[in-house]
């Protein structure tokens, strides 16, 4: 009976584990920078919360050009712990309106989240802000 009781319990915690998965929330998924100023490098930080019952390991954050820079925490995201995804714009030599964004890809249940970031950049001596 005792061995009985234990493969039924070690059962039991084999489901249970093998339905632990990591979930990405993100406290936004667009950003509007609104007007920058041509010049410096814009920044914003995405702030994810893993939601779910595993660690949340993020694999990549792929910007879809060379002007956005990401980065993002190397080590796992722990149930109920935060993270940020940093990025960067270089508005320098880049006028005009802007919309990248961040492909972010995960072990979460939603594996692939992507992030928005967008603006208009004045052009240096334009006079306006």
């Amino acid at each position: 009976m005792k061995k009985f009781l234990f493969t039924l319990m070690a059962i039991v915690a084999f489901a249970a584990a093998s339905n632990a998965q990591a979930r990405a929330k993100f406290n936004k998924e667009a950003h509007d920078f609104g007007k920058l100023s041509e010049g410096p490098i814009a920044t914003y930080s995405f702030e994810v919360t893993n939601t779910g019952t595993a660690p949340l390991i993020i694999n990549n954050a792929q910007p879809s050009c060379g002007c956005t820079t990401p980065e993002w925490p190397k080590d796992p995201i722990m149930p109920g712990a935060k993270g940020l995804i940093k990025v960067g714009y270089n508005t320098a030599g880049r006028p005009g309106n802007f919309t990248k964004t961040i492909t972010v890809t995960s072990n979460a249940e939603n594996g692939t989240v992507i992030l928005t970031i967008k603006g208009s950049v004045n052009a240096k001596g334009s006079g306006s802000r």
